[in-house]
C-alpha cells in the first residue's frame, strides 16, 4: 500500500492544490507540498494533444522540484485539463470565462486528462489517466449561481466534481479521483514502477 511504500521516505508533492493534498492525506501519506513554477508556454506546441500536454507539464513540474531536493526524495507532480471540441480548458481567468466554459460543457460529454510524474533517485516515470464526464443541460441561472460559490475559479474546466459541481454531473466513465485531479490507482502503479526502476526493493 502507498503508506508502506513511502514509509520513512521524504515525499514532496509539487502542488498546492487542496484536492491533491486531501487525496494524499486520505491514503495515509505524510508529505511536504511545494508548487512548481514552470513556463507552460514551452508546451504550447502540444496544446491540441491533451494526453501529451498534461504528461509533459507533469514531468516539467516534477523536474522543477526534483532539482531542488536531495536525490532520495520522492517527488510527485500532476497536471489536469478538460478537453472538449478539440480544445483544452484549464482554470478560468475570470468569472466571464468560467461562464463560457460551463456553457460549453452544458449537456455535453467532455474528457478529463491528468498527467502524473513520479521521481526517485535515478528514476522518473510518468503516465496519463483519462475519464469521460457527462454534464446535465444547464440554464444560465444555474451557471451564474454556481460561479457565485467561487468553486469554479481554481479548477480546470471551471468545476469541481467533489463540491457544488457534483449536482451537474449525470455520469462518469473512468476514475473519479482523476476528475478531482489526482488518479490514485495510476499513482500507485507508477510509484511501484519508479521504486523498482531506482533499484529499491519492490513492495
Amino acid at each position: 500500500m502507498l503508506h508502506k511504500l513511502l514509509k520513512n521516505k521524504k515525499v514532496v508533492l509539487a502542488s498546492a492544490s487542496p484536492r491533491r493534498i486531501d487525496i494524499l492525506k486520505q491514503v495515509g501519506l505524510v508529505f511536504l507540498h511545494e508548487p512548481a513554477t514552470i513556463d507552460e508556454d514551452v508546451i504550447e506546441s502540444d496544446h491540441l494533444n491533451p494526453r501529451r500536454y498534461v504528461q509533459k507539464l507533469a514531468i516539467a513540474k516534477c523536474n522543477a522540484i526534483k532539482n531542488k531536493m536531495t536525490d532520495d526524495t520522492v517527488v510527485i507532480a500532476a497536471d489536469t485539463t478538460v478537453y472538449i471540441n478539440k480544445k483544452i480548458f484549464g482554470k478560468p481567468q475570470n468569472m466571464e470565462e468560467a461562464f463560457d466554459f460551463l456553457k460549453i460543457l452544458s449537456g455535453q460529454t467532455h474528457v478529463v486528462y491528468t498527467g502524473l510524474a513520479v521521481s526517485y533517485k535515478n528514476a522518473l516515470l510518468s503516465g496519463v489517466e483519462k475519464t469521460f464526464v457527462k454534464f446535465k443541460k444547464l440554464c444560465d441561472k444555474e451557471i451564474s449561481d454556481y460561479i457565485e460559490t467561487q468553486e469554479p475559479m481554481d479548477k480546470a474546466g471551471a468545476y469541481g466534481i467533489q463540491g457544488y459541481g457534483s449536482q451537474f454531473i449525470e455520469k462518469i466513465n473512468g476514475c473519479y479521483f482523476n476528475v478531482m485531479g489526482f488518479p490514485v490507482n495510476l499513482f500507485y502503479n507508477l510509484l511501484i514502477d519508479t521504486l523498482s526502476e531506482s533499484q529499491i526493493q519492490k513492495y
